[in-house]
């Protein structure tokens, strides 16, 4: 099977994502821009997972709220507000340019986005 087409494939990267951006954070000195970008990856990955899973296409994107329209066109309700899906992908590629580092708020607040979604995806495609 193509790992593209495969839900767990996509569940794969996504954790690898999470526990990037959660260890990020950990550090003595966080890495909060690279916490933030990998907490927005975590989110697309899951929600991308969601869409496969239902055999549903989806462009090559890092376009939370598309993703999440796309979803909620299948018939999955993530039900987090799009703006924290923008706040999501902006801080995600402020965190790519020099001049706009994350605080470690911002993270905190990424991470917490992106382990709501991690939470519903998880529970929807019935993975432990």
């Amino acid at each position: 099977m193509n790992d593209e087409l495969d839900p767990l494939a996509w569940i794969a990267k996504a954790e690898g994502d999470y526990e990037m951006a959660r260890l990020a954070l950990r550090r003595k000195e966080p890495l909060t821009d690279s916490s933030s970008f990998h907490a927005q990856q975590c989110a697309e990955k899951y929600l991308k997972a969601m869409l496969v899973a239902r055999g549903k296409a989806f462009p090559k994107t890092h376009d939370l709220i598309l993703l999440n329209n796309l979803c909620a066109q299948t018939g999955i309700f993530v039900g987090i507000d799009p703006k924290q899906l923008n706040t999501l992908s902006d801080s995600a590629v402020r965190s790519r340019y020099p001049g706009a580092a994350q605080t470690v708020d911002e993270a905190r607040a990424a991470l917490e986005i992106a382990k709501a979604i991690r939470k519903f995806a998880r529970k929807f495609l019935n993975v432990k």
